[in-house]
């Protein structure tokens, strides 16, 4: 059993790793916390996959795909950067039930099998991920909470009301004392420290919120990928730097040092992007003004003018006909008048065709204009 305790509010309790034994074998709260966490996402996912049009048997798939992956990619990344741990006995790098998983490894295993999966079935990878990555942040919001029981990802001493302690997280700074001194980093294994599991719990739950309403809107594919590698990685760097027992190369924060790599790069594609879209915006009316929308302008007034000549032929006509005599010569006259009002409409109707004809021919030509400039 492990003690927890939140001296300043007063709450103290123990808790076993182990959250209970099936034929002998233990399973841990940290897998039950991380697989409940990734069950959640994966049932939201294909809850709202048809109100994106997103394909659930690709969605199944690619699940299928990257599931494995990402859990070799998160171990991978942590047994590279925790070499010392696992040197003397390899076989342990195996066991991951009690912990050891990075997230970023995880992350960028899952994305590069997206993109293999969807090379592989010719699908869209950016449309799948910006679907699906809104998901993300929450099963990592809820998995930190795997850290909390195992009194991991914790921080440096803190005088906050919600500074935290544990039989577990004194031992670690005990062990790593002199280790920190040298970067700087002075601690008191008595003292409460920052809960950093709880800091980016709650960030992440905002960057959930975020992206869940920003998915609705977004103008290109990739960005809600890209919104969420600067959110998560701001909040990442920050928190990294409040830890005492971060991944480390020398003296660089392994984690602290992508997140701020990823937030620079992922700022300047978005940008571009975002650039181009509204390029694009700015542009498309401007072509269909100059040449289409004078054109049908063009058209409206001929058909203006040609129903208002018509209009006053047939009134001019109508008038004639009413001062007729009754008597053959008054029936000849009215027979010549007949005759004269159709070669009018006869002709109006023509004039009316030549304008129809010219404008179409003006249109043909605009369009086969454009073609030959592409």
């Amino acid at each position: 059993m492990n003690t927890i305790e939140f001296p300043k509010l007063g709450i103290k309790f123990t808790i076993d790793n182990v959250a209970f034994r099936i034929f002998g074998i233990e399973i841990f709260w940290y897998g039950i916390i991380i697989a409940f966490a990734f069950l959640l996402a994966v049932l939201l996912g294909l809850k709202d996959s048809k109100k994106y049009n997103i394909n659930q048997d690709n969605l199944i798939d690619v699940i299928l795909w990257f599931t494995p992956a990402s859990i070799i990619g998160a171990r991978l990344y942590y047994v590279i950067f925790s070499w010392d741990e696992f040197k003397n006995n390899p076989i342990d790098i195996l066991n991951t039930r009690k912990g050891g998983l990075a997230i970023y490894g995880g992350v960028i295993a899952a994305l590069i099998t997206v993109f293999i999966f969807a090379k592989v079935k010719k699908i869209n990878a950016l449309e799948y991920l910006d679907f699906g990555i809104v998901y993300v942040p929450l099963a990592q919001a809820i998995g930190r909470w795997g850290n909390f029981v195992n009194q991991e990802a914790f921080g440096k001493n803190t005088d906050l009301p919600w500074g935290m302690t544990g039989n577990i997280i004194k031992n670690q700074l005990q062990i790593n004392a002199d280790r920190l001194s040298k970067m700087g980093i002075i601690v008191d294994p008595s003292k409460p420290v920052h809960p950093t599991f709880l800091y980016e719990s709650l960030w992440n739950i905002g960057v959930f919120i975020l992206l869940f309403f920003f998915r609705k809107r977004k103008k290109v594919d990739g960005e809600v990928l890209l919104l969420y590698g600067i959110l998560y990685g701001l909040g990442r760097a920050w928190i990294e730097g409040l830890r005492t027992d971060s991944l480390m190369v020398g003296n660089l924060r392994v984690s602290q040092f992508l997140s701020i790599i990823i937030v620079i790069v992922f700022s300047i594609i978005l940008y571009v992007r975002r650039k181009k879209y509204i390029l694009l915006l700015e542009e498309t009316p401007q072509i269909g003004l100059s040449e289409y929308g004078k054109l049908l302008k063009i058209i409206k007034e001929q058909e203006s003018a040609y129903s208002e000549s018509s209009e006053a032929s047939q009134g001019e006509n109508e008038n004639e006909s009413s001062t007729d005599n009754v008597g053959d010569s008054g029936s000849v006259e009215h027979i010549d008048q007949t005759d004269e009002i159709n070669d009018n409409e006869s002709k109006e109707k023509n004039k009316n065709d030549n304008i129809t004809n010219n404008a179409n021919n003006h249109i043909n030509d605009s369009i086969n204009g454009n073609k030959s400039d592409n």
